[in-house]
């Protein structure tokens, strides 16, 4: 989500996607990744939940054709393990 405070513009460093399809998911994270890069930030966290790994392994397959993603990696088992990825930016 972006928030203006003063005159620049924040955003949170994750997005929870959890329950959408992977359609849904790919638009919802294609935006959040533009907005990310544009207000400099290096680094996100995707929270995409466990399940089946349907919507993991779809976006993770998005991530590799995104432009502005460097790499993407599994998050540590405290902030979500296979659950989570950590996603740098350029």
């Amino acid at each position: 989500r972006l928030s203006l405070v003063g005159s620049e513009m924040c955003i949170r460093d994750r997005i929870d996607v959890r329950g959408m399809t992977v359609s849904e998911a790919e638009s919802v994270l294609g935006k959040f990744i533009d907005d990310a890069v544009f207000t400099g930030l290096s680094k996100v966290l995707l929270i995409h939940g466990k399940g089946t790994g349907a919507l993991r392994k779809g976006l993770q397959n998005y991530l590799k054709h995104n432009k502005f993603v460097l790499s993407f990696s599994f998050a540590d088992i405290s902030e979500g393990g296979t659950g989570v990825t950590i996603v740098n930016l350029k």
